[in-house]
């Protein structure tokens, strides 16, 4: 495949979205992020509209100084620009019943996640536009990194251009958002939602699993819950490397580590069959959670109503139940407790 193309400041005219008003449906952490960082690349407070329920991310955006508005009808009126920024699980539901009944046929609709488009969960007119400015990192850092003036990696698409200026404009919210700073990367609703699903459903729970397995081989060889878990995970040591990796490369933050350490690390990763390991991430993608074909996303739906619920009845509290007694899991709770009890006694 060639290369992703990769947009700049240079490469986005603002003049495509000039005189536009702004609305913003969430004002979660990517909400709250990318409506200050427009506001402070120059769209001025009353072009930009926050539509949120009554709820403490509404009473933190006045007190940010933006207008909110409760009845989403009237939010999605005046849109010119929607940015989408509720969860995945509830977009279809507020979005089909009460923005698209009452969007203009010439609105820009804004995507941070690639999972609703991609799986065309979403009612759009064929005249509107709909783009994708998804950054790669959490709200937090998406406003950090703009205050800071560094910029940040986003994906951009287009994917469906009504107007016939979809890109012009998908590179203009970008660039308003800050996420050009760096460089956007050109990308699609179907890789993002691949990649992102592909993590979730099989490289973390891999790495979870070397965890809990590893874990489990060492105290078995004698070792405490306390220097397992400082050695593991607690000493921050993986999220230096993993810092290091995305500032110098994955292979080349290695050499920060003592000869001994490098030896064994890139000797041990060769010599491993990882044919096992590809035909298990190859399972995930293709069939056994089917990111591609749409079964996840079927099964996901069924059980969207019950992450609303406390208790039991949340699938969510069920797994991480489970999760937490494992041995690792207990001996984490038994070696924070101590901890706080060590620290009471200190104070």
């Amino acid at each position: 495949m060639p290369a992703a193309k990769i947009y700049y400041d240079s490469d986005a005219d603002l003049s495509a979205v000039e005189g536009k008003h702004y609305v913003f449906l969430g004002f979660g952490n990517q909400g709250a992020a990318q409506a200050q960082n427009l506001r402070d690349s120059g769209i001025p407070n009353d072009k930009i509209l926050i539509a949120n329920r009554e709820d403490h991310y509404a009473e933190d955006a006045k007190s940010k100084g933006f207008t909110v508005e409760h009845d989403f009808s009237k939010a999605a009126a005046v849109a010119d620009v929607l940015f989408l920024l509720i969860p995945d699980q509830v977009q279809p539901r507020v979005f089909n019943t009460q923005f698209a009944p009452n969007l203009k046929e010439s609105v820009t609709i804004v995507i941070a996640s690639g999972y609703n488009v991609f799986y065309k969960l979403l009612n759009f007119s064929p005249k509107q536009d709909v783009v994708m400015a998804a950054p790669r990192m959490i709200g937090s850092s998406v406003r950090t990194l703009y205050v800071k003036g560094s910029g940040f990696p986003c994906f951009v698409s287009v994917e469906q251009d009504g107007t016939g200026n979809a890109h012009a404009i998908s590179l203009a919210i970008a660039r308003l958002i800050g996420a050009t700073k760096t460089g956007a990367i050109a990308s699609s609703a179907r890789e993002e939602t691949a990649m992102d699903l592909f993590a979730e459903q099989a490289l973390w729970p891999t790495i979870i699993m070397a965890f809990r397995e590893a874990f489990s081989v060492l105290k078995e060889a004698g070792c405490s819950d306390e220097a397992l878990v400082y050695e593991m995970w607690m000493s921050r040591e993986p999220a230096e490397i993993f810092e290091r990796a995305a500032d110098e490369g994955f292979i080349e933050q290695l050499k920060h580590h003592s000869p001994t350490s490098q030896f064994g690390q890139l000797s041990g990763a060769l010599s491993l069959d990882g044919k096992s390991t590809k035909e298990w991430f190859q399972h995930i993608l293709h069939n056994q959670a089917c990111v591609l074909n749409g079964k996840f996303c079927k099964e996901f739906s069924k059980i969207e109503d019950d992450l609303e619920k406390e208790g039991p009845e949340n699938p969510l509290n069920e797994l991480y139940r489970r999760s937490e007694a494992s041995e690792l899991g207990q001996a984490e709770k038994r070696v924070r407790q101590r901890l706080a009890e060590s620290a009471a006694k200190s104070s």
